[in-house]
């Protein structure tokens, strides 16, 4: 099974425009195409969907993303951030505190959305980042 989330639709997942690298909006989708941050809670099938594990997930996936470009979370210049919920934005923000930080990281705008592509998605992140070819 390959290890690599493949985009839903017609757009890659970075693009390469000289120094800048362009990342697409991400989720927690894993490669078994499973969701990070969806926990059933009860004999019901109830979902408790974790915005701190799926932010994780985000990064971690964007980090992947970036190294297919030579880059990494430090080169990120500007994160653009998708909530469905901003009552979610307190676990949001704690999870974003353990990638960046206020003095070196990137620039940063959180908006809220109606929905994202799948029920189970509470968060989406898309950045840029600044990485010179070598």
């Amino acid at each position: 099974m390959s290890n690599k989330v493949t985009p839903r639709g017609a757009y890659p997942h970075t693009k390469r425009v000289g120094d800048f690298i362009f990342v697409s909006g991400t989720s927690s989708r894993k490669s078994d195409n499973t969701i990070a941050g969806v926990d059933i809670i009860d004999e019901m099938g109830t979902k408790h969907l974790n915005i701190e594990v799926q932010t994780r997930e985000v990064l971690n996936n964007i980090e992947k993303n970036l190294a297919n470009e030579g880059a990494s979370l430090k080169d990120v210049v500007d994160v653009t951030s998708f909530l469905v919920n901003m009552n979610d934005f307190a676990g949001y923000n704690k999870a974003y505190a353990e990638f960046f930080n206020k003095e070196t990281g990137p620039t940063r705008t959180t908006v809220a959305v109606h929905q994202l592509p799948h029920p189970d998605l509470v968060v989406e992140i898309k950045v840029m980042a600044y990485k010179p070819k070598s």
